[in-house]
């Protein structure tokens, strides 16, 4: 893939003195200069804020990555949690960040400057791992895990809504592709951070603790001083005659596209059974020692660092919705392999399971941004991203503590494996909602 910086709208001998760089505009990153029948203009499908956003979501992930693949262990096997009670925590993990999405979303698009909105939802997580190295017991952990979790959520839509600002339409799927894969570089080094730190020093969860907080730092820190101020910012036309004709209402956002892939994405995130959760089954089955369970974190994010940009590509050709929709097949085998193949071969199960987790994030994590960044107006591209990502977090919100109560009742193996079956079960209808022309 061809990567660059954006052409510099004005840039050339005929240029426009008021397009020129050096002058000061609230152009927003990325956008083209208008060629001459008024048409956008430009010549890259992947701007210089994609790769800066990728950069800061790679730090802040080694950040996360890193605490999230001790978490499961440190509280079902340290603490002593029950799989019903961990189903808790990690639906908060997973969910609590609904509650801000929205209005994270709602205040991008009004204040036009998602970078600022985005930038305070870095810093609140930068926040809270400061606090964690320093606070014991669930509901002291359950509370500082909630305050990482709504950071994540504040920070996520304005994000997003920069990235589809600074790609070319066509080129949405390559972009967040892009930005995937290198929040999956993260995502594959802070479990390689933290299964080192373990390996060096056998119970040092603190101090994998310690070193988030550094790596938190850095990403709030380049988001702060390299991506611009008015990144994503969308340009609206002077107020003539009433001033206030611009405003953006809420109204605009929930459009019948927009309601029927957040719909979609809400009842196969109900399906969706959390990775810790596999990775505990994958540990009861006996074939490795505790220390070896942060490489599993490191192993899927692997696939999906390999996979990210390649699906992002495919969903641009084989259309974004189908992609969307169709890794979740790629969810249901993981299950199976967890449970059947992994009591067979333990290796061979857990690669498989491993391979087939980071190919179902490739499919689905930038492609339901791009699938609803599309779905609405760019005056309210975040409120829109935010809305099917919120239905997102609530649905595994549920199905995390669902799932802890049914692992008690009927036991991991059934309960993996019912959830595979339901998956496969409302796929094809789910197809037939987002079936082309309707969505994506």
């Amino acid at each position: 893939m061809y990567l660059s910086l954006r052409d510099r709208p004005g840039a050339g001998p005929a240029a426009d003195p008021s397009t020129d760089p050096s002058t000061e505009t609230d152009a927003p990153t990325g956008t083209s200069a208008p060629g001459a029948d008024g048409s956008a203009t430009s010549g890259r499908p992947v701007g210089r804020t994609v790769l800066v956003l990728g950069f800061v979501s790679l730090l802040t992930d080694i950040s996360s990555e890193s605490v999230s693949a001790i978490l499961p262990l440190y509280l079902a096997v340290v603490v002593g949690l029950s799989p019903a009670a961990y189903g808790v925590v990690e639906g908060l993990y997973q969910g609590v960040s609904a509650l801000v999405r929205i209005g994270a979303g709602w205040v991008s698009d009004r204040t036009g400057r998602p970078k600022w909105v985005a930038l305070s939802g870095y810093a609140a997580s930068a926040v809270s791992r400061v606090l964690l190295p320093l606070v014991s017991g669930l509901g002291a952990i359950s509370a500082v895990i909630t305050a990482d979790r709504v950071g994540k959520g504040i920070r996520t839509a304005p994000r997003d809504a920069m990235i589809a600002a600074d790609a070319e339409p066509e080129h949405l799927g390559r972009a967040f592709g892009l930005h995937r894969s290198l929040d999956a570089v993260g995502a594959f080094l802070g479990p390689v951070l933290a299964f080192v730190v373990l390996w060096l020093i056998p119970g040092g969860y603190r101090s994998v603790m310690v070193l988030s907080l550094a790596f938190a730092v850095l990403g709030v820190a380049l988001l702060a001083l390299f991506v611009p101020a008015n990144a994503g910012a969308v340009a609206r036309p002077a107020p003539e005659p009433a001033p206030r004709a611009d405003r953006v209402r809420w109204r605009e956002v929930p459009t019948p596209e927009l309601l029927r892939v957040t719909a979609v994405a809400g009842v196969l995130g109900l399906l969706t059974v959390g990775d810790g959760f596999v990775y505990l089954v994958l540990l009861d089955s006996g074939g490795f020692a505790a220390h070896w369970f942060p490489v599993l974190y490191v192993a899927t994010s692997a696939s999906y660092l390999l996979l990210a940009l390649p699906l992002g590509r495919l969903a641009d050709r084989f259309g974004r919705a189908r992609v969307l929709v169709l890794g979740h097949l790629a969810l249901a085998a993981a299950y199976v392999c967890a449970t059947l193949l992994a009591d067979r071969s333990v290796v061979a199960g857990t690669l498989a399971t491993v391979l087939l987790l980071g190919l179902f994030y490739a499919a689905t994590d930038g492609v339901l941004s791009a699938v609803a960044g599309q779905a609405v107006s760019e005056r309210v591209r975040a409120s829109g991203i935010a809305l099917a990502q919120t239905a997102v977090a609530l649905a595994r919100l549920v199905a995390a503590v669902g799932f802890g109560v049914l692992w008690l009742v009927v036991g991991p193996t059934a309960a993996l494996l019912g959830v595979a079956a339901a998956l496969v079960v409302v796929v094809p209808p789910a197809l037939r909602v987002l079936r082309p022309g309707r969505a994506g």
